[in-house]
């Protein structure tokens, strides 16, 4: 198998992974990726449209539905009083560290073929690929 085959199959495995997780918690895979781009810290608009790579009218929307469900408020942004930023509530951020906390052991099994050496150098080389890209920090590394 070659690398784009490879890396667009395992792109279909983590999204199954990540969207099966989502269903056991009753949120949409965007949902969960929202509450765990917000985990650190509340993010304006045009930032969470870049980090999730969504246009405003979709950002927009799952934030409204994010927020019916109760999960994040918005609030003003401290430094413009025109903008407004995304946070947790509290019970969003309960669901966002449980859902992170199952989608990060859901992952975790999917190179349990690998031995310890094999992993280390896949990650290696996953890491380089996503910094060569810039990829945005949507997704942090388990607190051990």
């Amino acid at each position: 198998m070659g690398v784009v085959t490879a890396l667009v199959r395992s792109t279909f495995l983590v999204n199954a992974v990540y969207a099966e997780a989502s269903r056991a918690y009753g949120i949409t895979p965007q949902q969960g990726q929202l509450l765990c781009v917000l985990m650190p810290q509340p993010y304006g608009m045009s930032e969470l449209g870049d980090m999730l790579g969504l246009a405003k009218s979709s950002l927009t929307g799952l934030v409204d539905r994010t927020v019916q469900r109760g999960l994040v408020r918005r609030e003003g942004d401290p430094r413009d009083r025109r903008a407004v930023r995304v946070g947790l509530t509290e019970e969003g951020e309960r669901l966002a560290h449980e859902f992170y906390e199952e989608t990060c052991r859901r992952v975790e099994t999917l190179p349990a073929g690998l031995t310890a050496n094999e992993r280390d150098r896949l990650a290696a080389l996953l890491a380089r690929v996503v910094l060569d890209n810039k990829v945005p920090e949507v997704f942090t590394e388990p607190e051990a």
